[in-house]
C-alpha cells in the first residue's frame, strides 16, 4: 500500500542518515562503535517512530513523530563526553538534515513533541530517565501513544528492550475502573468537531473531526489498552491488523471489522489526495463549493454530490460503532466545543473554546493544565489523581467561566492545587459533589482572602464537607470550645500564635463562605467575626498573662482588662476590621512590685502585658497574619501611656476628653479579663456616657468632625460607602449624637450597635419610627455591601470595572436588577440618610455637602 512504502522511505532515509552522524562522530574521535558497516547496532542510540509512522501507515504529506533515546550502559562516550549533551546535539543535527529545506526539497517534517515531559527535557532522553518517568508520571494517552511505537533507526536491539521493558507501563495486566474512564475519556476529551452539529463535508476535518480517522483509531486502541495487557495478540500497531485481531479474540463482530476496514482506507485516502493539493498537512475538507467540486474531481468522482454520498456513509458508520463503543460514558467536552489536553502541543479547537468560555490567554491556561497532567505537582503526581483530573477538567473550566475574570480566577486555582500535599482526596470530593466545585469557583473568583486561606489550608475544605458547615455560625460558647480544643496542644507561647492563627483563619474562612454563599445574613456574620475576636483575644490574654507571671511574677491585687472599640465594640466586624482596642489596669499599689525575679512596677508589668498582648494577635508568623491592632483611641491616643490605670481612666474623661473620644467610647466593651474590673470599667463608661453635655458644644463638635472628615478624607467616591455624605458615618454620628446627648435622662439608649441603638432611641422617643426606618434601612445595606466588598477586593472598588460576580454578589444582597438600580438606590439612600443626619443634630448648622 501507499502508506507502507511511505513508511519504508522514511526508514530507510531515517537510517542512512542516523548511521552517517553515528560515523561521523566516531571519526572525530567522540564515540566508539562496535561495527563500522552497520553503525547503528550496539551504539546505545536509537529512535522509536511514532503515530503513523510507527504504524506503517504514513500518508502523503504527514510529519514522523519520532522519540530519540540513548543507553548510557550501551554507549561509549569517550571520556569528557557528556552523553546527554552529544546526543542531543546529534539529534539536531539529524533534525537538520531531515527537514531543512534545500534547493532539492526537504525528506520529512520531524516532530518530537511526544517525548516525555517535552517541556522541560533535551531532545534525546536517557533510557533510565525515560523508564522512570513513565512509570512514575506516564499518562494514558502515552500509554495509547506508545501502542504505536517502533524502533525505526539506529541500535534497533536496544529499541526492542526498551519497547519490551515498557510493556507493564503500555498494557497493565489489572485494569480498573478509573483508569478505564480515563481510557474513555482521552477521545471525550478531544471531540474537535466545531459546533457538535450533525456531520458534514464542508469544512469537516475527517481526521478528526466526527466520524473521522481518530474514532477508528480510538476504537481500536482503546480496546488495546484495557485487554492487551492479558491478551498480547491485541498489541499490534497497526490500525487494520488490530481490526482483524480483535475480530478473532471476539471483542468485535467480523462485520464491525469489515466495515471499520473499509471506512478506514476509504478516509485515508480522501486524506491523501487532500495533502497531495499543496504538499500541505491538512485533514480538513474545502468549505465552498468551488473547491469542494474541484476535490472531488481529483479524488475520482464525476462531482461533490457523488464524493459527499460516500463521505457521509462512511462517517456516519464510524460514529455508530464509535458511540457504541462508549456507550453510557459521561460527556467530558464543554457545552461550548472541545476541550482537549493530552499530547505536547495545544489543541487548536481547545485554545478556541477557551477563548469563547472567558478565558483570555487559551494558551496560557492549556499549557497550565498539560503541567498539571505531567505531575508538575504534587497534587497530580499520582496515576489516580490525573485520572480524577481528566474526568473533572472541563467542569472545573466551566465554573471558573463564569467569575468575571476567568483568568484571576484560573491562576488562583493553580496556586490552590500548587500548594495541595495530595490531589485524590480533592478531586473525589468535587466529582462527587458538584456543588463543592461551584462553591469553590466562587471563591476562586470573587474572593481572594477566601482562596489564600484555602490555598494555604487545604484541609479547610474538608470542613465544607461537614453537614454542620452550613447550619447555625458557631456561637461564643461553641467558639470558646473549638478555640480551646485547638490550642490546647501548645506548649509554648509560639505554638499558642500559630494554632490561635490556625483555627483563627479557618473560621474566618467559614464565616466568609456563609455569607458569600448566602446562608448567613449580614448580622450574623458580623457578630460571629466579633465572637472569633472575642474568643482569641481572651485566649490570647490568657497565654500573655501566663507569659508575664513566668518572667516578672504576680502583680499583687493587680487586674487588667481588654475593652473594645469600633466595629469590635459593635460587634460588627467585616472579614478585615482592624481591631481597635485598650487596655486598663487597677488594683495594685502604685509602688508594688512584681514578685519575680525581675520585678516591675504596675504601669511598666501591665504595659508590657499589653504589648505582647498586639504582638500575640498582630505578627505574623509561619501561619499568617491573624489581626492588625490599632490602640489610638485609649487616652491621650499614641502620647498616652500603652495601658491605662483605672484611676487614669476615670481623671481624663472628667477633664480632657474630646467629644469624639465620648462618641468612640459609646462602642467601648469589655471583652476579656478580669471580672470584678470589667464590671468597674463598664460602671466607669456608663457614668462618662451619662454626663448632661452642653448642647451647642456638642452639636457644634459633631458637625465640625463630620465636616472635616469630609474634606479631609472623602475622594469623592459614590462607593465610599462609610465616608461619603449620607454613608455610614452620618448613620453612626445620628445615633451617637442622639446617645450623648439624651443618655443622662435615658440610659436605656446606650448600646454599642449601632443598629440596637437606633431602635432603643425609636423606642425612648428620641428618634421618629420613620427616621430610624430609613437609618436601620441604610444601616442594613451600607454593612452588608460592605461585607461583600471586604471579602471580594483588595484595594478600591471599582464599580465600572467588569465584574459580573461581583455585581451579582452586589445586587442580589441590595434585591436589586442590576448595578444602575443599584447605584440609583444608593444615591436614593444617602438622600435619605444625609437629610435626617442634618434635620437631627442641627439644622441651623446642617449646611454641609449634599451627596
Amino acid at each position: 500500500t501507499v502508506t507502507y512504502w511511505l513508511t519504508e522511505f522514511a526508514d530507510a532515509a531515517l537510517c542512512s542518515s542516523v548511521d552517517y552522524l553515528l560515523s561521523a562522530a566516531e571519526k572525530s574521535g567522540k564515540l566508539t562503535l562496535t561495527a563500522d558497516e552497520t553503525p547503528g547496532i550496539g551504539s546505545g542510540y536509537f529512535i522509536f517512530g511514532m503515530g503513523k509512522y510507527g504504524a506503517h501507515e504514513l500518508n502523503y504529506s504527514s510529519d514522523i513523530d519520532l522519540i530519540v533515546f540513548y543507553d548510557t550502559l550501551v554507549c561509549q562516550c569517550a571520556e569528557g563526553v557528556e552523553p546527554s549533551v552529544f546526543f542531543t546535539r546529534m539529534t539536531r543535527q539529524l533534525v537538520a538534515i531531515m527537514q531543512d529545506m534545500t534547493g532539492d526539497g526537504y525528506v520529512f517534517r520531524m516532530d518530537l513533541r511526544l517525548r516525555p515531559d517535552p517541556r522541560s527535557t533535551p531532545l534525546a532522553i536517557s533510557v533510565g530517565a525515560a523508564a522512570s518517568y513513565y512509570e512514575s508520571m506516564g499518562q494514558n494517552w502515552e500509554r495509547a501513544a506508545l501502542i504505536k511505537a517502533r524502533p525505526v533507526a539506529g541500535d534497533l536491539a536496544c529499541g526492542e528492550a526498551l519497547i519490551k521493558e515498557l510493556q507493564p507501563f503500555i498494557f497493565r495486566r489489572h485494569l480498573d475502573f478509573a483508569a478505564i474512564a480515563d481510557v474513555q475519556s482521552l477521545k471525550r476529551q478531544i471531540h474537535a468537531h466545531k459546533g457538535h452539529g450533525e456531520i458534514a463535508v464542508a469544512g469537516h476535518n475527517i481526521k478528526l473531526g466526527r466520524g473521522g480517522i481518530r474514532e477508528i483509531e480510538f476504537f481500536v486502541q482503546t480496546q488495546q489498552l484495557i485487554a492487551g495487557g492479558r491478551a498480547p495478540a491485541l498489541r499490534e500497531r497497526r490500525t487494520v491488523q488490530m481490526l482483524d485481531a480483535l475480530n478473532k479474540a471476539e471483542w468485535i463482530s467480523a462485520e464491525t471489522a469489515a466495515d471499520l476496514t473499509d471506512s478506514y482506507w476509504f478516509l485515508r485516502g480522501i486524506e491523501h489526495r487532500l495533502q497531495m493539493q499543496d504538499d500541505a498537512q491538512t485533514h480538513t475538507l474545502p468549505d465552498d463549493e468551488v473547491n469542494l467540486e474541484a476535490f472531488a474531481r481529483f479524488a475520482g468522482y464525476t462531482s461533490f454530490e457523488s464524493l459527499s454520498e460516500a463521505l457521509l456513509a462512511h462517517m456516519h458508520r464510524v460514529q455508530s460503532y464509535y458511540a457504541g463503543l462508549f456507550e453510557g460514558a459521561g460527556e467530558l467536552s464543554a457545552s461550548e466545543g472541545s476541550l482537549s489536553f493530552t499530547g505536547v502541543a495545544d489543541d487548536p479547537d481547545t485554545l478556541q473554546t477557551l477563548d469563547l468560555m472567558g478565558f483570555r490567554q487559551p494558551a496560557e491556561v492549556s499549557t497550565i493544565i498539560r503541567g498539571w497532567h505531567h505531575g508538575r505537582f504534587p497534587a497530580t503526581r499520582s496515576e489516580r489523581a490525573r485520572e480524577l483530573l481528566t474526568e473533572l477538567m472541563p467542569h472545573i473550566l466551566q465554573a471558573l467561566s463564569k467569575s468575571s475574570d476567568p483568568d484571576a480566577a484560573f491562576v488562583t486555582f493553580d496556586s490552590f492545587l500548587k500548594g495541595l500535599p495530595t490531589g485524590v482526596q480533592l478531586f473525589s470530593l468535587l466529582k462527587a459533589n458538584r456543588k463543592l466545585l461551584d462553591l469553590l469557583s466562587l471563591i476562586m473568583g470573587t474572593a481572594p482572602r477566601l482562596a489564600e486561606t484555602l490555598a494555604k489550608r487545604p484541609r479547610t475544605l474538608d470542613a465544607m464537607l461537614d453537614p454542620g458547615f452550613f447550619e447555625d455560625l458557631p456561637d461564643r460558647a461553641e467558639l470558646e470550645s473549638l478555640v480551646a480544643e485547638a490550642l490546647a496542644p501548645a506548649e509554648t507561647l509560639e505554638d499558642v500564635l500559630d494554632w490561635a492563627r490556625a483555627v483563627g483563619q479557618e473560621q474566618m474562612f467559614r464565616i466568609g463562605v456563609r455569607f458569600i454563599s448566602a446562608t448567613a445574613n449580614r448580622s450574623q456574620v458580623g457578630k460571629a467575626y466579633s465572637d472569633l475576636a472575642d474568643t482569641l483575644i481572651g485566649r490570647l490574654l490568657e497565654a500573655v498573662r501566663a507569659e508575664a507571671v513566668e518572667k516578672y511574677g504576680e502583680m499583687p491585687g493587680g487586674k487588667f482588662v481588654v475593652i473594645a472599640m469600633g466595629k469590635l465594640g459593635g460587634s460588627e466586624m467585616t472579614a478585615t476590621s482592624d481591631l481597635d482596642l485598650m487596655t486598663v489596669y487597677d488594683g495594685a499599689d502604685g509602688s508594688a512590685l512584681s514578685s519575680g525575679p525581675k520585678q516591675l512596677g504596675s504601669a511598666q508589668y501591665f504595659g508590657r502585658m499589653t504589648q505582647r498582648l498586639i504582638a500575640a494577635l498582630s505578627v505574623p508568623t509561619a501561619e499568617g497574619l491573624l489581626y492588625e491592632v490599632d490602640m489610638r483611641l485609649r487616652p491621650s491616643g499614641n502620647k498616652g501611656p500603652i495601658s491605662v490605670s483605672l484611676d487614669g481612666f476615670k481623671t481624663y474623661h472628667k477633664g480632657a476628653a474630646w467629644t469624639w473620644e465620648r462618641m468612640a467610647l459609646s462602642r467601648a466593651r469589655v471583652v476579656a479579663g478580669d471580672e470584678s474590673l470589667r464590671v468597674a470599667c463598664e460602671a466607669e463608661i456608663e457614668r462618662v456616657l451619662t454626663q448632661k453635655p452642653d448642647p451647642a458644644s456638642l452639636t457644634a463638635d459633631v458637625l465640625d468632625m463630620r465636616q472635616r472628615m469630609i474634606d479631609e478624607l472623602y475622594k469623592g467616591d459614590a462607593w465610599d460607602l462609610k465616608l461619603k455624605p449620607g454613608g455610614l458615618v452620618d448613620v453612626e454620628f445620628t445615633a451617637q449624637y442622639l446617645q450623648l446627648k439624651h443618655a443622662w435622662e435615658s440610659p436605656g439608649i446606650l448600646h454599642q450597635n449601632a443598629g440596637e441603638a437606633l431602635l432603643a432611641l425609636q423606642k425612648h422617643g428620641l428618634l421618629s419610627k420613620s427616621d430610624q426606618t430609613e437609618l436601620e434601612r441604610a444601616y442594613e445595606l451600607y454593612q452588608t455591601l460592605t461585607q461583600i466588598l471586604r471579602l471580594c477586593v483588595t484595594g478600591t472598588f471599582d464599580a465600572a470595572a467588569p465584574a459580573d460576580d461581583l455585581h451579582g454578589l452586589l445586587v442580589s444582597a441590595a434585591d436589586e436588577p442590576d448595578m444602575a438600580h443599584l447605584d440609583a438606590k444608593l444615591r436614593d439612600v444617602a438622600e435619605r440618610v444625609r437629610a435626617i443626619f442634618s434635620r437631627v443634630i442641627d439644622p441651623a448648622h446642617a449646611d454641609v455637602t449634599k451627596p
